[in-house]
């Protein structure tokens, strides 16, 4: 567990020194819950890192896709990060709290034209060109509102980062950015040089997600930047920045561990040091995206047992009040998570379970054959490390309602985002 994941003296399972089954019993479950000292400790973690390596070439963006609401955004600007987003949702919701529209990195491999026009006219800061149809219409925008528009070309540097299959965005086989192999990459450099109304910064990669090694990070930033040298060798044109994306790995069972973030800032400087030194290429600019490893560890989420049905000599089903409509990630990816009972958490796991969310869906399921304490109905069952790709991956399959999320600052507790109701499900239906 994490350190701000205790067991209190009434054996009740802590987070930020809050008892669990009193959160469950104030706000009702599903109930995410959220502890924004973690928060906060992960940005200036980040930020002290590349303030160390890069000094004022350096820039962290919290990658908001991993969990977008108004407090987020409001944590976030507070330490002095930018943000990344990726729909026009996103940037919506950014906006509303005067996130600052400079410090804005809009990504997506297939942008709308209405958010593109959006981003436009909120003057978001850059925009991170997916494909050539994109940068033709980027470029066509921006030169009728009379305006110049920063951009960087996203590329696939065709490393393959050991992670997921459907995690994997860096190769060359992916929906994401321009290929390196193919000369794609190459012919969206060169169009970028040539159109007016664009400012061309620089390039992106992202290789994938919850990586725990350094090395493909040391490779990726290696091929980027041999790559802008080379288009210098060929174009006299010298980028100014470079984002190397996010991915890097939190713990989410125990035996987990992540690489210490000191770590690989560290190695990968060295690599961009000796690069830009061995080619007479000038240090560009470095951006990084953490977004799972800004929020993940800090958040958990609590359910209510409703069942416990054994099946003899097969296995036995815990059947939460919530499932795939709130975590979606083990039917999508099988990803692992350390459940805990929060009412029980002093006493020892000894029973093998499987935790079924309630959804007309077999697939339904928190965790197969995974150990908890001795379960009942009526018990609050904790899955812990859920502060990324839960809330923001959630839905109303089955009209059920989204959950409440509450944050923990200084021992006290506040909803963040309001639960959903039965009216808020009908509100569109016509």
């Amino acid at each position: 567990m994490n350190s701000n994941i205790t067991v209190n003296e009434a054996g009740n399972l802590a987070l930020s020194g809050v008892d669990c089954t009193f959160l469950a019993a104030k706000y009702g479950t599903p109930l995410f819950v959220m502890d924004e000292e973690r928060i906060r400790s992960n940005c200036r973690k980040f930020k002290n890192s590349m303030d160390m390596h890069y000094g004022e070439k350096g820039m962290v963006l919290y990658a908001s896709k991993a969990f977008s609401c108004k407090e987020i955004y409001r944590i976030v600007k507070d330490e002095g990060l930018g943000i990344d987003v990726v729909s026009g949702g996103e940037l919506f919701t950014a906006l509303s709290v005067d996130f600052p529209s400079d410090k804005i990195y809009f990504h997506g491999n297939n942008k709308t034209p209405a958010e593109i026009l959006m981003a436009i006219e909120n003057n978001v800061g850059t925009i991170v060109v997916d494909n050539l149809t994109e940068l033709e219409f980027l470029s066509s925008i921006a030169s009728s509102y009379n305006k110049t528009v920063n951009i960087m070309l996203r590329i696939k540097p065709g490393i393959d980062a050991h992670t997921h299959d459907f995690v994997q965005t860096g190769q060359i086989d992916s929906k994401f950015g321009f290929a390196l192999e193919t000369g794609e990459a190459e012919k969206a450099f060169k169009a970028s040089m040539d159109m007016p109304s664009l400012n061309f910064k620089g390039l992106h990669c992202h290789i994938g997600s919850q990586i725990f090694d350094i090395d493909p990070f040391e490779l990726a930033a290696k091929v980027m930047l041999e790559f802008a040298v080379d288009m210098k060798n060929k174009y006299n044109y010298e980028i100014t920045e470079l984002n190397l994306g996010g991915g890097f790995g939190i713990s989410y069972l125990p035996e987990e561990k992540p690489t210490l973030l000191e770590n690989y800032l560290g190695r990968v400087a060295k690599v961009i040091n000796t690069t830009c030194e061995k080619h007479g290429f000038k240090i560009p600019n470095i951006r990084i995206e953490p977004g799972r490893s800004i929020v993940g560890d800090s958040g958990l989420t609590l359910y209510t047992v409703g069942g416990v049905k054994e099946i003899p000599n097969i296995r036995t089903y815990v059947s939460v009040d919530g499932g795939m409509t709130d975590n979606p990630r083990y039917i999508l990816y099988g990803s692992n998570y350390e459940l805990i009972v929060a009412n029980k958490a002093s006493q020892l796991k000894e029973k093998v379970v499987t935790v079924a969310g309630r959804c007309c869906e077999s697939g339904d399921l928190i965790q197969e054959n995974t150990l908890l304490q001795d379960v009942a109905a009526g018990d609050v069952i904790a899955v812990l490390a859920t502060g990324a790709y839960n809330y923001s991956m959630s839905s109303n399959y089955n009209r059920v309602p989204r959950p409440a999320v509450v944050m923990l600052k200084d021992g006290k507790d506040r909803v963040i985002i309001n639960k959903e109701s039965y009216e808020d499900l009908v509100r569109n239906d016509i």
